[in-house]
Formats: structure tokens, C-alpha cells, sequence
């Protein structure tokens, strides 16, 4: 189901403690001092000047280094449920976060906790062929189907790490309920959109 802000927070990393903690500094600043304080809650971001976060960076900078380096992208087999490359998440340009910072810097009576997604779930694979058939487009080559790139070995799907067992989100999707209801009505980018336009910056600024 998809995540909503009132739900019962479970941090999985000493990061996201950390982002929660920030949420709390906030909300209990704004309650003492009556001032109007927004958190955002960023779900998967991509896109460009990301490469400072090294390990940490996006899936789709990763996949789009790897396919350089191998020819190929590595995804999970199955699990949690999900067929091989089939784990989803909500996966946001960093553009369309960029948007919501400035709706709301330009609304500074609005409050709140809101999630930042684009309120849809996609996998993986998605992602993966995302950059595949991004980089053939841009050798002039045609693009592959899922099928495709699997059979031909493009994307290979590798064993789940026990290291990540227990530890691992297999699904996240933003529920944008109420960021829509505070007056947000730009559309969110897709993975084939956002990531192709991703791939398209690396090429020029790698």
C-alpha cells in the first residue's frame, strides 16, 4: 500500500533516524513559536550532480556506469514476492523535487509533513532498460523490450544478498495525497522519462 505521512515511522538506517529527528526538531519548533515549518519526505531521487554521493548514489547512475563499464546491468532475482527485477520503488527526478521545494518556498503559510514521490511504484527493470535504451538511442541503435535485454543477457539478474536480507524496502510508493490537496498539481516525470533525460545530461557531462 502506498506510504502515507501518518503512518507509524520505522526507520530502517541511521540515516532515516536522522530525517525523522529533523521532522520532530521541526514540528515542535513550530508548535512552541507558532511558525509554519514543511518536511519533505523525499522518496527515490535521480538525476544530475549526484555523483558526490558515490555509494549512495541513484539507482539509475549506478545502472548507467555499469552498462558502460560491462555492457550489461545486474539486477536482484526474485524476492519479497516479486519476480526477477521486479522490486519496486517510487522513483523521483530531482527535478520534479526541485518543483515542490519552490511551491512550497513560495507558499510560506503552508505546513506540514508531505511526501515527495510521484505517487507511482516502478521496478527496477524498469529503471535498468530506462538507461539501456537510452544510451542505444543515443548510438543510434534501437531500443529492446524487457524480454529482449534479459535474453541477450543486457540486464542479468544476480542472487539476493544475504547482507541486505531484513534489511531491504522491495516496495515504496508515496502516497501525494495531501501534497496534492495543498494545491501541487504539476504531473510527475515517469522512470522512461526522467531517467532517459538523465542519461541524456550524463553523456553530455561525464
Amino acid at each position: 500500500a502506498p506510504k502515507r505521512e501518518d503512518m507509524v515511522p520505522c526507520p530502517l538506517s541511521p540515516y532515516a533516524v536522522g530525517k525523522l529527528a529533523g521532522e520532530n526538531y521541526c514540528r515542535v519548533l513550530g508548535q512552541i513559536y507558532h511558525l509554519p515549518t514543511v518536511s519533505l519526505r523525499c522518496f527515490n531521487v535521480y538525476g544530475p550532480r549526484e555523483s558526490h554521493k558515490e555509494r549512495m548514489a541513484s539507482v539509475a547512475f549506478h545502472h548507467f556506469h555499469q552498462f558502460r563499464r560491462e555492457a550489461k546491468v545486474k539486477l536482484f532475482e526474485g524476492s519479497h514476492g516479486f519476480a526477477n527485477g521486479e522490486q519496486r520503488r517510487d522513483f523521483v527526478s530531482i527535478e520534479d523535487v526541485v518543483k515542490v521545494n519552490m511551491f512550497f518556498l513560495e507558499r510560506p503559510q503552508l505546513s506540514g509533513i508531505f511526501n515527495l514521490g510521484t505517487g507511482r511504484a516502478q521496478s527496477f527493470n524498469d529503471v535498468a532498460l530506462a538507461v539501456i535504451n537510452a544510451l542505444r538511442e543515443a548510438n543510434g541503435q534501437t531500443p529492446l523490450t524487457l524480454a529482449q535485454a534479459a535474453a541477450q543477457g543486457t540486464i542479468e539478474y544476480i542472487a539476493f544478498p544475504d547482507a541486505l536480507k531484513g534489511k531491504y524496502q522491495a516496495y515504496t510508493q508515496a502516497d501525494t495525497t495531501r501534497l496534492r490537496a495543498a494545491g501541487f498539481e504539476a504531473p510527475m516525470m515517469t522512470v522512461e522519462q526522467g531517467v532517459a533525460a538523465y542519461v541524456r545530461w550524463l553523456l553530455k557531462n561525464s
